[in-house]
């Protein structure tokens, strides 16, 4: 296969990729990296990820480091102009890293040398990544969930993971029972009706929130409906949807590997929210997960209630920029910093993420209104 490569030769073994034309023996030694160390089990960090990100965005690439002509290291990014580069998926992966093998090291001016690029932005980074180490400029909690083996019901599970939610939880499934009908949870469904009813919840939640719409852009549509359709050894993408009687209530799609679940995309029915379809829908998916072989349920970096409930212990992700000496890296860096700090700084104070919170949920209010006096009526 014809590598890429972008700029002249550095001292590391390093080739350029699109991540669709890795070969079989490159892939494999991917996937062996990730079961090797239980930092990059993560599904975000698998090719499969890579090459579904790869289908729509042009600059997406993987540098491959090789040790001794074999690969031992897969970079996965996005290259734009002028050598700006980001982590692939930048805004929609919840974990970015450098994969390797153990014991292997590597030198983070030599790798953006090798790839061309000037800068490369994170905001997810693993914690371990330590040639990255010194362009980080915060870190941040991402809440997991240590998924014990499930044995006996449902509800003799619940009682001993969570025995503080575990009465309300009942109770409330027993309501909803009376009310809309038997609730019931499918771990992983294959109707793909669902996962645009998913899409929909979404896409009004985001609107009453004030948040950009995702599936407002049609390639994140096609992204997520092609890892739906993965069912891999390594990689699947696992939607699952919580229904009482017939009706869906909630449902969530994320990525999984071998060992790892991401929470990416949950949304419930608004109308059932007296219910807490949401806190229902997590802790079904808890103990299905259990059931089905996952070790860790990541439910991404953010600061939400039902995360504190349900966490189990904390990992640490970085943002940042890994840069050269380049004009173009100290004006992007000018022009990203300031951004990303605001940001943190509102998410991190509850006085001022409060206060933001209700203006979103305003514009999104008035965004639903005019929206719905366009719409004809019939």
């Amino acid at each position: 296969m014809r590598s890429m490569n972008e700029g002249p030769r550095t001292k590391a073994d390093i080739t350029v990729h699109r991540p669709g034309e890795l070969t079989a023996a490159q892939l494999g030694a991917w996937h062996r990296a990730m079961d090797e160390s239980s930092e990059y089990a993560n599904p975000f960090l698998a090719p499969e990820f890579a090459i579904g990100i790869g289908r729509h965005r042009r600059g997406a690439r993987v540098a491959v480091l090789h040790e001794r002509g074999e690969p031992v290291g897969f970079f996965p990014y996005e290259r734009g102009t002028l050598g700006v580069g980001r982590a692939i998926g930048l805004g929609l992966s919840d974990c970015q890293a450098l994969v390797h093998r153990p014991g292997f090291t590597w030198d983070a001016g030599e790798l953006l040398h090798a790839c061309g690029l000037s800068i490369f932005e994170f905001d997810h980074l693993v914690e371990e990544q330590r040639p990255f180490g010194a362009h980080v400029t915060g870190t941040f909690a991402s809440p997991v969930i240590d998924v014990k083996p499930a044995d006996g019901t449902y509800a003799e599970w619940l009682r001993g993971a969570y025995p503080g939610l575990g009465k309300t939880t009942l109770k409330k499934e027993r309501r909803i029972g009376r009310d809309v009908g038997e609730v019931r949870f499918v771990f992983d469904e294959r109707d793909p009706r669902m996962l645009r009813r998913l899409m929909r919840w979404k896409s009004a939640q985001y609107r009453r929130t004030g948040r950009m719409d995702r599936f407002s852009r049609p390639w994140i549509v096609d992204l997520v409906d092609h890892l739906f359709r993965l069912q891999e050894e390594h990689f699947t993408g696992v939607l699952s949807v919580l229904y009482a009687g017939d009706r869906p209530v909630a449902a969530r799609f994320g990525p999984r590997s071998s060992t790892v679940l991401a929470a990416w995309f949950t949304a419930y029915d608004p109308e059932l929210h007296y219910y807490s379809p949401g806190l229902l829908m997590h802790l079904r998916l808890t103990e299905g997960a259990a059931r089905s072989g996952v070790t860790l349920l990541d439910l991404g970096r953010g600061d939400k209630e039902y995360k504190e409930w349900l966490k189990t212990r904390e990992l640490r992700v970085g943002e940042g920029f890994a840069a050269r000496p380049h004009p173009m890296a100290a004006a992007h860096r000018l022009w990203r910093r300031p951004v990303r700090g605001l940001r943190n700084t509102v998410l991190a104070h509850p006085r001022l993420r409060e206060p933001a919170d209700r203006l979103l949920r305003t514009v999104g209010t008035l965004r639903t209104n005019a929206a719905s006096s366009r719409t004809p009526r019939g």
